[in-house]
């Protein structure tokens, strides 16, 4: 088995430090009857990405102030669910030095959620803020699978991607990290391994969650 060496960790957040998935449904539920969608299918597809980019595409909505306060709304939903942190994730941050400044300073957190869900969702689930600050939409012209997501993460903890470490669960979080460079784990919290595997994202390692992330399959 190959090994490599990291100067930092980019952790993802909804499915793979937290889970959000009962809220992000019934926000998907509230817009598919309100924008006429599916709303497994577009949960299912659009898993991931920037929710700015998914209500411009499928929610067809240009106008910008329109969409910031659907994107107010939609996240506002998701937050009523209830996130919680999900298997390992806590302990697995414990252990890297998470509520340490000093030791916890090769962490960040790279997201696709805005600023203003992400310091809701944290603090709900246990979950630190990173010492060296984090990456939301808010930070990056271009969403995930673009490389820019991780690229910032990188460049928040004065990293080199080339020696970063992404765990991810989306397929579009992994393209994201592998077009940054950066090396790859693969959780599978919202996707199967096959699933994984066939989406072309190609990680370096696959888990099952943070609680085996030692345990590369």
């Amino acid at each position: 088995m190959p090994s490599f060496t990291i100067d930092a960790i980019l952790f993802d957040m909804d499915g793979t430090l937290i889970d959000s998935t009962p809220g992000v449904l019934k926000a998907w539920e509230i817009f598919a009857a309100d924008y006429g969608l599916n709303a497994v299918q577009v949960a299912h597809e659009t898993h991931g990405r920037r929710l700015y980019d998914t209500l411009r595409e499928y929610c067809k909505i240009r106008d910008e102030e329109t969409l910031q306060r659907e994107i107010a709304r939609f996240e506002q939903a998701v937050i009523d669910g209830g996130p919680i942190a999900l298997p390992g994730a806590l302990a697995l941050l414990k252990q890297i030095g998470a509520g340490s400044p000093e030791s916890g300073a090769g962490w960040t957190i790279v997201t696709s959620a805005t600023s203003l869900y992400t310091r809701q969702a944290l603090p709900r689930c246990g979950v630190p803020l990173p010492p060296m600050g984090l990456v939301t939409s808010d930070d990056v012209a271009h969403g995930k699978p673009h490389p820019a997501p991780y690229l910032a993460g990188a460049r928040r903890l004065g990293a080199d991607p080339t020696r970063c470490l992404v765990i991810e669960d989306a397929p579009s979080g992994l393209l994201s990290g592998r077009a940054a460079g950066c090396k790859t784990i693969a959780v599978c919290t919202s996707h199967t391994r096959e699933k994984i595997l066939q989406s072309g994202a190609a990680p370096d390692y696959i888990v099952k969650d943070l609680s085996r992330w030692a345990h590369v399959a």
